[in-house]
């Protein structure tokens, strides 16, 4: 399985890769070692809170290096006309009778409460390539599925923003 991210995607992860290597793993080496002075490490919540911390950081640093390393680069091939990447998709909910904006953003970028929504979702693929006056079908699974009509697109670039998420 290979994440789809794009060059700044990749950027931003090897500066936050750096910055937790160089940086935050001496600091919280040294809050352990501080931590573990305090004495008797049963009751000792300090030395606890330090190793969390610091395990926390190293998880993430194994996280990102193998995203990095399983990274399959996306680009937007779109035209003026299309939904593509990081575009804000204006779309009718037909069921509903209601209309919503998504933002079409990588798997790393993705936030529900934000309506950013992933490319490889099944709205964000449905609405890739697609036209203003458009309807696509979203399928969910075998047995749901629903129409989505393209009312605007506004176009947009992935210019470094929007943060990737923690996990």
């Amino acid at each position: 399985m290979y994440d789809q991210l794009t060059e700044n995607d990749l950027q931003q992860m090897r500066e936050e890769l750096d910055y937790r290597r160089i940086t935050l793993r001496p600091q919280l080496l040294e809050e352990v070692k501080t931590a573990r002075a305090f004495g008797d490490l049963s009751e000792n919540f300090e030395y606890k809170a330090a190793k969390r911390e610091k395990n926390q950081n190293e998880s993430r640093i194994r996280y990102l290096e193998n995203m990095i390393r399983t990274a399959k680069i996306v680009r937007d091939n779109s035209t003026a006309d299309q939904v593509g990447m990081f575009d804000r998709v204006t779309v009718w909910f037909e069921e509903d009778e209601e209309e919503d904006v998504f933002q079409i953003v990588t798997t790393v970028k993705e936030d529900a409460l934000q309506n950013r929504i992933s490319n490889v979702s099944p709205a964000g693929k449905a609405l890739l390539g697609h036209r203003v006056g458009e309807t696509v079908t979203v399928q969910v699974n075998e047995q749901y599925s629903y129409p989505l009509t393209i009312r605007a697109i506004e176009k947009g670039e992935d210019d470094g923003s929007i943060p990737i998420s923690s996990y």
